[in-house]
């Protein structure tokens, strides 16, 4: 293989709201722009795809619901769907993200093409695959099984790696590749959103995630809470699920008035231009895309020290981390950044000089790219 023959990529990913969605579809139209053959395989278009992108395709999985069994199945449909696609668009390469059951499929997939083109497999791990489902015996066993038989495994951060290895037992390697933000431009204006939101002099404070139970929404209710003077700020939830499970907590803490919330919002660049601080306030966090896409905007973020985001942040610096699990410490770090204009200003363009230079797609993509080669020249 020459170096430069473009490349035949197939991606897995889940396609809803969440980091995981959000970096493997710009990954895939990142790389269809530097040349590359791209081929999405999913049972819907990922969240953020862009329609009609040149040498982007998808290819969906249909799932029959049968009365023989309990539960639709989705592994078996996707594997033979990834091993049609293989031999029909001669894939060099199936980059799965997650290992269950994205990776599990597609060894599978590979070994139904015996004898013929098998697609090398790339596995990337963002985090629950194994802080979650690798304390499982149900599901470590496999998982472990899918990760040694990839012919590359990355993770997202090295914390992701580290818990990995200690989780899973595994003995491999994990090459980190971090998460990349590649921003759209806003289709509003800054005065547009904040007026669209009825923002006045208040600040706008976001917090942007798929309400999953690690974000520790509740958390995030309850240092909201405690923030004053309240009438300085509101909090403004892009929320990538239905928000209706918190809709009591905000009342019974009494924050109707401070809390705006908006669903399924694609064009999120509209609103990080907006903001004037992000808060996070997740109980573990393999990397946190959400810090990185409001530090490409100069906004600094207010968020619990867990997982990878010290990797992402430095506390001081880009932003403040506080201790995990500790609503007034949020709140203080809220408060501080709302009273000290300067030090949020500072830190702002700390956080986007680093979002820029460390975590860009032309940093990332080509670590991608690289890996591909490295284990299609194995082949």
């Amino acid at each position: 293989m020459t170096a430069r023959r473009p490349l035949s990529i197939g991606i897995t990913c889940y396609p809803s709201v969440g980091g995981s969605g959000v970096l493997a579809s710009t990954l895939g139209q990142d790389l269809a722009r530097r040349g590359h053959e791209v081929h999405f395989i999913s049972y819907e278009r990922p969240f953020r795809m862009t329609d009609s992108l040149p040498r982007v395709h998808f290819h969906p999985v249909v799932i029959n619901d049968y009365g023989l069994f309990k539960y639709p199945d989705y592994t078996l449909p996707l594997s033979v769907k990834m091993a049609e696609v293989s031999r029909e668009c001669r894939l060099d390469v199936l980059h799965v993200h997650y290992a269950v059951p994205h990776a599990t499929a597609a060894i599978l997939a590979r070994s139904m093409l015996q004898g013929e083109r098998q697609p090398r497999v790339v596995t990337t791990l963002h985090g629950t695959d194994t802080t979650l489902l690798g304390r499982d015996t149900g599901y470590a066993p496999a998982i472990r099984h899918a990760l040694m038989k990839s012919d590359a495994v990355t993770a997202v951060s090295g914390w992701l790696r580290d818990e990995t290895h200690r989780l899973l037992d595994l003995k491999r390697p994990i090459d980190v590749i971090y998460n990349f933000f590649a921003p759209r431009k806003p289709r509003r204006s800054r005065r547009e959103v904040r007026s669209e939101l009825g923002l006045k002099d208040e600040a706008m404070v976001l917090h942007l995630s798929n309400l999953r139970p690690v974000k520790r929404v509740d958390l995030l209710l309850d240092a909201v809470a405690r923030v004053r003077p309240r009438e300085s700020f509101k909090l403004v939830i892009l929320a990538g699920a239905d928000f209706t499970p918190f809709v009591d907590h905000v009342r019974r803490l009494g924050i109707e008035d401070r809390v705006i919330v908006r669903e399924r919002v694609t064009d999120i660049e509209d609103y990080l231009q907006a903001a004037d601080l992000g808060l996070f306030s997740s109980e573990t966090e393999s990397f946190c895309l959400s810090i990185l896409e409001a530090m490409w905007f100069g906004c600094p973020s207010v968020s619990t020290e867990v997982g990878g985001i010290p990797e992402v942040m430095t506390s001081g610096k880009d932003g403040l981390l506080v201790p995990p699990g500790d609503a007034a410490a949020l709140a203080r770090g809220v408060e501080t950044l709302l009273q000290d204009t300067t030090l949020r200003a500072r830190l702002g363009r700390s956080a986007q000089r680093r979002a820029r230079s460390h975590f860009s797609a032309d940093e990332i993509v080509p670590q991608y790219e690289a890996l591909y080669r490295r284990v299609c020249a194995d082949r």
